[in-house]
């Protein structure tokens, strides 16, 4: 089955996943539809859930998909899963958690590994994004897999992060402020009609004050939820497009954007430069000797990458 980019564009969800898989597999083909997609994107508004395992964050996000749809809205989600160690394939399973929206038209469920890739991201997180975009989602909802501070990494993609956590945490809010706290747009107590919940939210109230915000900065709520009841859903939904009308009146959603895309194009560059280097270099001798003192270690990693680098410069210069 060819892929025509108009395909992806009036929101054919086969073609959008058969594009995705391929984008997966690093497939030119598909880098190149990709290209030819990127004119249309721009204008789903990202959301992001993240926070520990245990706290919710999928029911939470199963309650959100309702609402959205409830306000005639169309929502793709990308549900970061860690990676089986054997296969590299997703374990949870997000779309068995969410099976009640698979038949929705208006919804698209994806779920993703890591793959050993930090931040509590997968690695084509980005090119997925762009293709759900591409096919005209109003929302796109990016879960986690709420491992703890090397979660930031979502704030690079979405526009409003919202930081779950749950009553029962202890030192974990305290373990906040150093990662979680900077990127939270808005913060969730999930799991609110258990006991300790409304100290949760005044932990989270005296860390906020604490910030260093000016009066034009946007001041994140708090907000509580029972995810499992759909409590406190109408609310969270609400706070996010409050967040979306305050990124827009200041113009920070297109510096949001803007950022992004550097972002991304840096990290390209970053690929393409050392798959160009290695291919270039590789089978040489002087490729062969530097591998092989790395290996004995009478070379470090970072003398060895000079050389490689100058190598190449000198031999572009003959």
């Amino acid at each position: 089955m060819k892929i025509d980019a108009q395909d992806i564009i009036r929101g054919d969800q086969l073609a959008g996943a058969r594009l995705i898989r391929m984008l997966e597999e690093g497939d030119s083909e598909g880098i190149e539809i990709l290209k030819h997609l990127y004119p249309h994107t721009g204008s789903a508004f990202v959301m992001g859930l993240t926070g520990p395992p245990g706290s919710g964050k999928s029911t939470l996000a199963n309650c959100i998909i309702s609402e959205v749809r409830r306000r005639n809205m169309k929502i793709a989600v990308v549900a970061i899963d860690p990676s089986s160690p054997i296969s590299g394939g997703a374990l949870l399973g997000d779309r068995i958690r969410m099976r009640r929206h698979t038949e929705d038209d208006g919804v698209f469920i994806r779920s993703m590994a890591t793959r050993g890739h930090l931040g509590g991201l997968s690695k084509t997180t980005r090119e997925t994004v762009l293709v759900f975009d591409a096919m005209g989602y109003d929302v796109i909802l990016i879960e986690t897999v709420g491992v703890g501070q090397d979660e930031v990494e979502i704030a690079q993609f979405a526009h409003s992060t919202a930081v779950v956590s749950l009553p029962g945490m202890g030192d974990d809010i305290q373990a906040m402020k150093a990662g979680l706290l900077e990127i939270g747009n808005l913060f969730v107590v999930n799991k609110a009609d258990t006991a300790g919940a409304d100290d949760v939210v005044e932990q989270l109230h005296a860390m906020l004050q604490m910030g260093n915000k000016s009066e034009n900065d946007w001041l994140p709520p708090i907000l509580k939820t029972v995810a499992v009841k759909g409590q406190g859903i109408t609310e969270l939904v609400d706070a996010f497009w409050q967040h979306r009308k305050f990124l827009l009146d200041s113009g920070q959603f297109d510096e949001h954007n803007v950022k992004w895309e550097f972002q991304f194009f840096r990290q390209l560059v970053m690929e393409m430069a050392a798959d160009r280097i290695f291919s270039a270099s590789k089978g040489s001798p002087a490729h062969q000797t530097l591998l092989e003192n790395l290996k004995n270690r009478q070379i470090d990693p970072f003398s060895a990458a000079e050389l490689l680098i100058k190598g190449l410069e000198y031999k572009h210069q003959l």
